[in-house]
């Protein structure tokens, strides 16, 4: 799973969505991205599935670039426990995704196949997405 290798602060607090993604907005790396239209926290396990949905189906032909990376630390209680007694203990790892960010780009395949893999990587993600493409990027 991805994760940090060290980070400055074992707890964080949960922060806001709201606004648009500050970077990353735009394609770089490939010609057919995936953008966020709605904002979530997309856990390490959801983007591990994209990487391996998309992976399987490219079949060594095309290139597959995640924009995103889990960096925030949430924090879990255990189970019937009381109220109070401080925050729980760090239980997974999450990326903060904002409208318009772009999740993950695609490059070396024909439209349709391009788009037909984004489609089947969207249901992995808990939020709505939208397939994008290089010269789209400019009229946003």
């Amino acid at each position: 799973m991805l994760m940090p290798k060290k980070v400055k602060y074992r707890k964080v607090q949960r922060g806001t969505m709201k606004g648009l993604s500050k970077g990353a907005r735009d394609l770089y790396f490939g010609e057919f991205g995936l953008q966020a239209v709605e904002p979530a926290w997309v856990t390490a396990q959801q983007i591990e599935a994209v990487r391996v949905t998309i992976s399987r189906q490219l079949k060594k032909v095309g290139k597959l670039f995640v924009r995103v990376f889990p960096d925030k630390p949430v924090t879990k209680k255990p189970a019937e426990t009381r109220m109070g007694k401080g925050k729980g203990n760090p239980e997974l790892w999450v990326s903060v995704v904002k409208r318009g960010r772009i999740v993950c780009e695609l490059e070396g395949l024909p439209e349709e196949e391009a788009k037909r893999i984004l489609k089947l990587a969207t249901y992995k993600l808990p939020m709505k997405t939208k397939v994008i493409k290089k010269m789209d990027n400019n009229n946003e």
